[in-house]
This record gives structure tokens, C-alpha cells and sequence, in this order.
């Protein structure tokens, strides 16, 4: 962590505050502003690696624990903020991020908080001092008094989880998804050959697990070729196909491409269809990287045809996200329940569209990575129900390492957060078109 007293470290705490300005006022998603502020050389493009690596934990701590957060600061207030203090809300959630959770020294925190607020904000410098005193003297007690599940899950989610799966199920997802994650690999060949430079365990489905932190583009054979980074359940959808090798697959949006990469070395003539044409420029980053092939084409999967119908299609369809909380807790903030009935929508045109694509007797693996039903089971009924020419083929355990808790009643997969010590939500189905 950078020296939090020196003045790298003040800046760091200035380029958080303004991606939580970015996401929380704005809302941008993490990753674009990111981006955004590093290409547009504001803050965090001025600051070394390792101070850039900071000013993100700040803002992931934020984001990961808003709820607690700002229930802390409740706490500390005689009065709630009223609108012209709100513009040191976000100074404060940093300054309890670094006292509850990063174990920050006292002083840092109070002093990086009050230099926030100069010049323009100095009317603001005597608030932001007694809150984050008392933050950092009530940390302890504070903490022990919060019930960490319910004060970060957003209500429509606890909602949804809790009635889908149960209310302790939904517990162990909340706080598996409170967890920093750890950094999941999947390597072109034996990763057991890698495991030891790469400080990691070989899991059972056959990803590498380390811990997170560090410069991803230093770790050893990135440079290679060797690896690419793929949460653990993102890279089950693939196996659901079968052997492909010397099989002609279409993979429908593909964008970033690990089920692209996972399906060229597993042997498949991969043709990678996306609508975004920067998303499919990465994909071919990505590939080139890791000197792999595929053709890759931008359409759209609405209206675009092949020439001819595949054997296999993968469509691994846009959604919410939800299941991927864990790795970006900006979704907590800016996903509404509008947003699932619109990606639901969007993924009721996607699934007869792709079963125009798949030939008689052809396999089609649909997935997303949410954790709601409505998104995954529930699209896959309406699906079946609306005559479509095709039946669900189950997944058995076999074919999953053995990791019967994967499979659902229907035969289906569906991954949960809290599930091999932490991994994305992401359900899987696997349908087999008529041959009529």
C-alpha cells in the first residue's frame, strides 16, 4: 500500500474521490472510469503503479461496503447531512473505508479526509474532522453492531436471492460476495507447471487460483501467452459443449473472449461474433496474446445469419451482471430491477436467434452470469414453452469434475457466489435442436 501520509498518497485519495464521484453521482460503471480518467490523463494517470493500485482499493472498499459504511457515518452525525454537506459525503466514505476495514492509522485518515476539502470545501474541514475522529475511535463497536449481509445488499436483491434460493443460502452469497476475490487463470496447457511461479493452487475444475494483487501484465507467462484471467465458473459453460475438437463452433457475444480462447485450445474452428466493435477489438487482443485463432466478425446476433447452420453454438447472452458482484460491487449501486426485465427481454430475441444458427441434432449452451432467475431458469422455460424447436439435454455431474451441487433439479447449471471458496453466479443450460 502507498505511504498514506506522503503526497502520493494524498493524491490517490483525490483520483478515489472522483471515481466515486464518477460512479456513485454519475453512474459510470468502474471499469469505464477507469479507463475514462487513466486515457483523459487526470488523476490516477499521474500516479506510479503502486499509488494507482490504492486509490482503486480505496474505491472497491467503498463500493464493496456502502451500506456499512454509510451506516457508520450515520453513527457519527448528530443530525443527517443536509444538501449543502453532501458534497463531503464521499471524503467521509473514504475516510470509513480506510478506518473499518483497511487499517489505516487514525491520523491518516483524519488528515487525508480534511485535505479534501481544501480549498473549496474548507467550510466543510470542521465536519469531516470530528466524523472521521469518531470513525476511527468507533470503529470496533461499530462493526460488532452492523449486520454486514443486509446493510450492503441492496433490498431488491436480498429480495430476489433470498426467494429464489432462501434466506440463509442468500446469507452465505451476500458474504461470500463481501470477500475480496481471489484472481482465477486459465491456462492453454498444464497450469500445474505453472503453479509455483504463480504462487497458486490448481483447483478441481482445472483453473489456477491465486491471490489477488499485483500488476497482472508482470505475473509470470503473461507475456508467454500462457494464461488469461477467467473466473472459475466462467469457464464451466465451455465444458457443457463436449468435445469440439476439429468442430466448427460459433460463439455468439463473445466479447472479451475466454470462451473463444477456451474453445481454439480445446481445438474448435471458433467463428466469434460480437455488435461492439472495441469489445471485439480486445477479443482479438486478447487472442493475439495468446496466439490463438479464430474469426472473428462485429454483427448483430438479431439480425446476422451464417451461411450455413453450426453444430454448435455458445451464447453466453448479455445480462445484469449480478453474479459478478464479487469482482465489481460497482453492480450493487447502479442495477435496478428495470434492468433485469430489460436484459430478460433482450435474451427472449437472443435464444431463438441462435437456434436459427444451430443445425438439426446441434447443441446450444445459453448462459449468463447472473444470479437471477429471471435471467437464466425462467428464460429457458418461457423459451421451451413458447413451441421452440428444441429439448433441454441435463448436465450430469461428470461433466462438471464431479460437482453435483452445480446441477439444479432440471439439469441445468447454476453456480453460486459462495461455492469452491468463492466464484461468479452463472447459470448454464444446454439445449439440443429437433432433428425434424
Amino acid at each position: 500500500m502507498s505511504d498514506v501520509s506522503s503526497d502520493t498518497g494524498r493524491r490517490s485519495r483525490a483520483a478515489a474521490l472522483r471515481l466515486l464521484g464518477q460512479i456513485l453521482d454519475r453512474r459510470q460503471m468502474l471499469d469505464q472510469a477507469l479507463a475514462d480518467d487513466l486515457e483523459s490523463g487526470r488523476r490516477l494517470a499521474g500516479l506510479a503503479p503502486r499509488d494507482r493500485a490504492f486509490a482503486r482499493l480505496l474505491t472497491v472498499t467503498v463500493l464493496r461496503r456502502l451500506g456499512q459504511i454509510d451506516d457508520a457515518i450515520s453513527r457519527c452525525l448528530d443530525k443527517p447531512l443536509n444538501r449543502a454537506a453532501k458534497p463531503a459525503l464521499n471524503a467521509l466514505r473514504l475516510a470509513a473505508a480506510q478506518a473499518l476495514f483497511l487499517g489505516t492509522p487514525a491520523h491518516a485518515v483524519v488528515d487525508g479526509a480534511v485535505r479534501q476539502m481544501r480549498p473549496r470545501l474548507r467550510h466543510l474541514s470542521g465536519l469531516v474532522n470530528a466524523v472521521s475522529r469518531r470513525l476511527t475511535r468507533d470503529a470496533a463497536p461499530i462493526l460488532a453492531d452492523q449486520d454486514e449481509v443486509l446493510l450492503n445488499c441492496p433490498d431488491w436483491l436480498w429480495q430476489s436471492w433470498s426467494a429464489a434460493y432462501g434466506v440463509d443460502v442468500a446469507r452465505q452469497m451476500v458474504a461470500s460476495i463481501l470477500v475480496e476475490p481471489s484472481l482465477d487463470l486459465t491456462f492453454k496447457s498444464d497450469p500445474g507447471t505453472w503453479a509455483q511461479a504463480l504462487q497458486g493452487e490448481v483447483m478441481v475444475t482445472g483453473s489456477l487460483r491465486r491471490p489477488a494483487g499485483g500488476a497482472i501484465q508482470q505475473l509470470p507467462g503473461f507475456e508467454q501467452g500462457e494464461w488469461w484471467v477467467q473466473d472459475v465458473a466462467a469457464a464451466l459453460p465451455v465444458q457443457l459443449l463436449g468435445q469440439v475438437a476439429d468442430c466448427e463452433v460459433l460463439d455468439l457475444c463473445a466479447a472479451p473472449g475466454g470462451k473463444t480462447a477456451q474453445l481454439a485450445v480445446a481445438g474448435a474452428r471458433v467463428t466469434a461474433i460480437d455488435n461492439a466493435p472495441k469489445r471485439l477489438a480486445l477479443l482479438r487482443s486478447n487472442m493475439d496474446r495468446l496466439n490463438l485463432q479464430a474469426d472473428e466478425m462485429v454483427a448483430d446476433v438479431l439480425s446476422w445469419r451464417p451461411p450455413k447452420p453450426f453444430d454448435f453454438v455458445l451464447l453466453d447472452a448479455p445480462c445484469s451482471a449480478t453474479g459478478t458482484i464479487r469482482r465489481h460491487p460497482d453492480i450493487w449501486h447502479l442495477r435496478t430491477p428495470e434492468d433485469i426485465d430489460q436484459a430478460a427481454a433482450l435474451q427472449d430475441q437472443l435464444l431463438p436467434a441462435a437456434m436459427e444458427m444451430l443445425a438439426p441434432g446441434g447443441t446450444l449452451i445459453y448462459s449468463t452470469c447472473s444470479l437471477q432467475p429471471e435471467e437464466g431458469e425462467q428464460r429457458i422455460a418461457a423459451f421451451l414453452a413458447s413451441g421452440a424447436p428444441a429439448v433441454r439435454r441435463p448436465i450430469v455431474a461428470a461433466e462438471l469434475f464431479g460437482l453435483d451441487e452445480l446441477i439444479t433439479p432440471l439439469g441445468d447449471m447454476r453456480t453460486l457466489p459462495h461455492y469452491l471458496g468463492g466464484m461468479d453466479g452463472f447459470y448454464a443450460c444446454r439445449l439440443v435442436r429437433d432433428r425434424t
